[in-house]
């Protein structure tokens, strides 16, 4: 217990497996924290005066309860006994040398249970000072790492392009730390790492540089600290050489199309807005990617628009090779689809976690890389041209595994028969006893029967004295003297001779030795293959490059979308656009209604659409959006035609929802949003609203969405290209007071009070909601519809007067609010005069005479008794009524 509590205090924060034999053990607090959480029995042990809370599970079973752990968001440290017991004990040692081999963590884990195959899992740590932000992340499992410097209000943006699965932060804000980042895993480190120019020396020293410079990342000083306080945690947590991460990568932030969090969740991108999973999102569309390289990579294109037009145009012009290429593209997935993940496979041989199935699965994937190349042959854009060329054959590679592994070797480097014979003389010798001893012993009796001249002689074998000679008592006077007995039996002595025990040691120990030397020779293989780790890298990076183009140009075939128009200029003109995700959703029968969408800041800069509910507004805003990304992405796009000039920001406002843990109602969240579009919109940016100002009182929403929509086509710095979403119809007035303001409208039919939805976008504006009629289609009772059409139908007979932004909005907007208010007293006044005159029908001439009656008598004051005379007076009444 005191070698457990030494190891814990090292490991403050992780929860301790200890490896005791054939099981990991946790002890104390870690035991009924891992009882719980993984529903296993918690025991106690008797330690001394105490009873230890004890709970443990069997060492084959990590794989299974370590990854559980993990994602839960726990750090786990494994303890490992580092020395053979037989070792410890021969050594007068009576406890077992232990030592922390791994710590596995959300963002630095190795494990393949943790891990998805066709997405990053990266570690993020963060440091600012001033007004900057500096970033350093890190896949261990690829070898990726790179680091960033931004302005300290773009760091929430760059995370979430990064998505980390762990955060990195000073212990210093553990207690402050900002509202943006508590949505991830964070882990607390000591502050020492994060001073002076410890982590710029230990990147240095771990990419055997005298400086930075040649990563083009010397002068992001704040981006050191972050990058080195990185490093400092992967190196403590792996425990393991980190030969696989050779390259340190300068991420330009501002090369990419921003996209706010709002955007990427309302556009659903990567998750869905329902369920946080892939269904109904765009890479669900996307992915037709072969390998999991290529899958990781289109997660980072698909987060990471491109704004410079010439590598967009070069992805494009490779799509189209391999679009109108169909046998190429078909040979070329066949081919991809029998490589492994190489980047995780050569992190795994540096990091000394591969087995020897790894090694056969490099070999074999590697040996894809000249299949593929030969499908290029005829294939001259220059991008394609670029990636055959980073694809090496790397055949010394291939050929020094083909030469050592078998063909089929077990997934574990301790079990043996790693190896090709012929590969090791000294291993050939050690397996030939191994796999001979039988013929060893039979040799070996034969030689004693010889000897002794005891034909009946034999050879046995037990767990208690080893290989023996067996003599029967008739024969006991012809034995040696240098027999020494061991056993006697009824009818026979047992014997061994320092002879037997060399037979026996050399055929028990031959097959101990064998695994062990596979093992060292294994160890030296592995650390031959590493050295290759950089060239690895570069061909799985081309490989990825090359995945995400054919699945391009696979989507875009089969869904006929159309290679799009790049500019520099201020236009987006779509025709025929379609939702590349609403499309391949709707039912059987159901074809999806294509819209035009013409955009330009000199001409139509903010399309008013308004339209009625379900016809479809939120649709045409959001597939606008996805064919401007999937055009900047470098795919083709759902359209028969498209222009697009280049967007450097996407934002969106759409939907409604709060932000309760922050105290944020729905009204607020959507004014923040709005706040975020017009201070950091510019002339280059798209922006879709679907409805703005919904959250407060109609009067007040009105006016908001009135003089935003004002500000974007008056302000030259933000008038971006906008479509503006919104059942305000009074929005349509705009269009006759601004030269860019343009209505539009996604039409309907109405049949016998029912309405359809032609989802057709059209010129002009429209002047109803059919609110009511979706109302009714939600099953709303009756009696509720027929009396929501009786006040429409009131208040609609008083119209708003609203001029321009001069002033005249409150204006008018008491206007209506006066005719609002004159309506609803007309409406009940027209009730009771309904009431009344149904009521007047069921009367005769007696009615005022029991009016009277009523009028007369005070309740407060009449005793039971009167009450009962009146009632009875009133019932006479009434009879001479009927």
């Amino acid at each position: 217990m005191r070698q457990y509590h030494d190891i814990k205090d090292e490991h403050e924060g992780a929860i301790l497996l200890f490896r005791v034999g054939d099981f990991y053990e946790t002890f104390a607090d870690d035991a009924e924290l891992v009882s719980e959480e993984l529903g296993i029995t918690l025991t106690k042990r008797n330690n001394g005066s105490d009873q230890t809370p004890l709970a443990g599970f069997p060492y084959h079973a990590l794989d299974t309860y370590l990854p559980k752990l993990v994602k839960k968001g726990y750090r786990v440290a494994v303890c490992e006994q580092v020395e053979n017991p037989k070792q410890a004990k021969k050594a007068g040692r009576k406890i077992v040398s232990r030592e922390v081999t791994e710590i596995t963590t959300p963002g630095v884990t190795m494990s393949e249970k943790l891990l998805e195959h066709k997405r990053n899992n990266y570690a993020a740590a963060i440091y600012w000072e001033g007004k900057k932000a500096g970033i350093g992340f890190a896949d261990v499992s690829t070898g990726e790492f790179a680091l960033s410097e931004v302005p300290k209000e773009q760091l929430g943006d760059l995370l979430q392009s990064i998505t980390p699965a762990e955060l990195l932060l000073p212990q210093n804000l553990k207690n402050n730390v900002p509202e943006y980042l508590l949505d991830y895993n964070m882990t607390f480190i000591e502050d020492w790492v994060y001073e002076g120019d410890y982590g710029y020396n230990l990147l240095t020293e771990h990419f055997e540089t005298h400086s930075l410079k040649g990563f083009g990342v010397e002068d992001q000083e704040v981006a050191h600290v972050a990058a080195g306080a990185l490093m400092h945690y992967i190196q403590e947590t792996q425990k393991a050489s980190l030969g696989h991460i050779k390259r340190l990568h300068k991420f330009e932030n501002n090369e990419y199309m921003a996209l706010d969090g709002s955007t990427k969740r309302n556009l659903e991108l990567i998750t869905s807005i329902q369920d946080d999973g892939n269904e109904g999102t765009l890479i669900s569309i996307l992915d037709e990617t072969n390998t999991a390289m290529g899958g990781r990579m289109l997660r980072k294109w698909i987060m990471r628009p491109l704004k410079r037009m010439e590598p967009i145009r070069e992805r494009l012009n490779a799509v189209e090779a391999l679009n109108v290429n169909h046998e190429v593209r078909d040979k070329l997935r066949g081919e991809l689809d029998q490589v492994g993940d190489l980047e995780r496979l050569i992190s795994r041989i540096c990091v000394g976690r591969a087995n020897p199935r790894d090694l056969v699965s490099l070999k074999e994937s590697l040996a894809q890389v000249p299949r593929i190349k030969m499908q290029f042959n005829q294939l001259e854009e220059s991008l394609l041209v670029d990636i055959l060329e980073r694809l090496k054959l790397l055949i010394e590679v291939q050929e020094k595994i083909e030469n050592a592994i078998a063909e089929e070797p077990p997934t574990s480097v301790r079990d043996g028969d790693i190896f090709k014979d012929g590969y090791n003389e000294e291993l050939d010798e050690l397996r030939n006893v191994a796999r001979n001893g039988k013929d060893f012993i039979a040799d070996t009796r034969d030689e004693l029967a010889a000897e002794t001249g005891i034909d009946s002689l034999k050879i046995g074998y037990n767990k208690v004295y080893g290989y023996y000679i067996e003599v029967t008592n008739t024969h006991t006077d012809k034995v040696p003297e240098h027999f020494i007995r061991k056993q006697t039996l009824v009818n026979s002595e047992r014997y061994i001779t320092p002879e037997l025990k060399e037979v026996e040691e050399k055929i028990l120990s031959s097959e101990e030795q064998s695994k062990s030397l596979e093992y060292d020779l294994f160890e030296e293989l592995r650390i031959e293959i590493a050295g290759y780790a950089e060239e690895v890298q570069q061909v799985a990076e081309a490989l990825a490059e090359l995945d995400c183009l054919q699945s391009f140009a696979e989507i875009s075939y089969h869904n006929n979308y159309c290679k799009p128009a790049i500019a520099d200029d201020q236009k987006i003109d779509i025709t025929k656009g379609r939702h590349p995700v609403v499309e391949k959703t709707l039912p059987p029968g159901d074809p999806f209604i294509p819209n035009d969408i013409h955009l330009e800041n000199e001409d139509e800069q903010i399309l008013i659409i308004t339209g009625p509910n379900m016809a479809g507004k939120s649709i045409i805003l959001r597939q606008t959006g996805l064919i401007v990304l999937l055009a900047q992405i470098g795919c083709f796009v759902p359209a028969d035609e498209a222009h697009i000039g280049l967007v450097d920001k996407i934002f969106t406002r759409v939907g409604a929802s709060d932000n309760l843990a922050a105290g944020e109602s729905t009204f607020l969240v959507e004014m923040n949003e709005a706040a975020n579009i017009l201070n950091n919109a510019t002339r280059n940016s798209l922006i879709l609203l679907d409805e703005v100002g919904r959250g407060t009182s109609t009067f007040d929403g009105l006016s908001i969405a009135w003089s935003l929509a004002e500000y974007l086509h008056n302000q030259p710095s933000v008038a971006a290209k906008t479509l503006f979403a919104t059942h305000y119809h009074e929005l349509n007035e705009l269009e006759n007071m601004y030269d860019h303001i343009v209505n539009y409208n996604v039409s309907v039919k109405e049949h016998d009070d029912k309405v359809i939805f032609l989802r057709k976008l059209v010129r002009g504006g429209a002047d109803h909601s059919y609110g009511i009629q979706v109302a009714d289609m939600a099953g709303l009772p009756t009696i509720v519809i027929e009396r929501a059409k009786e006040i429409l139908k009131n208040l609609e007979s008083h119209s708003l007067d609203v001029t321009d932004s001069n002033g005249t909005l409150e204006e008018g907007a008491k206007k209506k609010k006066a005719a609002v208010k004159k309506a609803a007293q007309e409406l009940e006044k027209q009730e009771q005069i309904d009431q009344m005159s149904l009521f007047q029908t069921q009367l005769d001439p007696h009615v005022e005479q029991l009016i009277d009656k009523i009028e007369a008598c005070d309740p407060n004051r009449m005793t039971p008794i009167e009450s009962l005379m009146l009632v009875s007076e009133l019932k006479k009444l009434v009879d001479k009524t009927n």
